[in-house]
């Protein structure tokens, strides 16, 4: 009979077995709250940026089309930046691979910026075909219900009310300096 998967494996003592698990955890929430951070921080300036693009007429049609769509059709196209970008992956990952690690790195993150951005812009202009899949709706809302508790707990954390403080600071004395004329010429 194998063993519960919450029981730690044969010969292994449940409180070593717990620590791990719990180690295991905190790990995989700090890196899941920094890509929500990356792209709450991220989500709204990229796709303000694409919806200025979209006032293009060719871009303004096909964003009209999008918003036409039916919610199947709304999904596929959610998802088509996700398979187009896996080929850009995998060929920062080979860049890596093959030493050029600086220039893999900036493809993935530049694969990951402009990925957000059409994503955020997609899900704007799909959201509501989007909410009439009751299962996307619901995982949508117990997404959104998740992120802003975890959202809640970061924004209480030292480190953020840290660098909010130093943030406004800093706008502060970049206001003083830009009012004082910068005349450094």
């Amino acid at each position: 009979m194998a063993p519960h998967p919450h029981e730690p494996p044969r010969g292994l003592s449940p409180g070593p077995w717990r620590t791990l698990l719990q180690w295991l955890r905190r790990l995989g929430g700090a890196l899941l709250a920094l890509l929500i951070l990356f792209e709450e921080w991220g989500w709204e300036p990229l796709q303000r940026a694409l919806a200025r693009l979209g006032r293009l007429p060719l871009l303004r049609q096909l964003e009209a089309a999008i918003t036409r769509l039916p919610p199947a059709a709304a999904l596929a196209v959610f998802a088509l930046p996700a398979l187009l970008l896996l080929p850009v992956k995998l060929l920062a990952l080979g860049l890596i691979a093959h030493g050029k690690r600086l220039l893999g790195v900036a493809v993935i993150v530049a694969a990951k910026l402009v990925g957000t951005a059409v994503v955020a812009r997609l899900f704007t202009l799909t959201r509501p075909a989007l909410m009439q899949l009751a299962w996307f709706a619901a995982l949508y809302t117990h997404w959104s219900v998740w992120k802003e508790a975890l959202l809640a707990r970061v924004r209480a954390s030292w480190a953020w009310r840290t660098g909010r403080a130093i943030k406004r600071l800093a706008r502060m004395q970049w206001g003083r300096w830009r009012a004082g004329g910068n005349t450094s010429a």
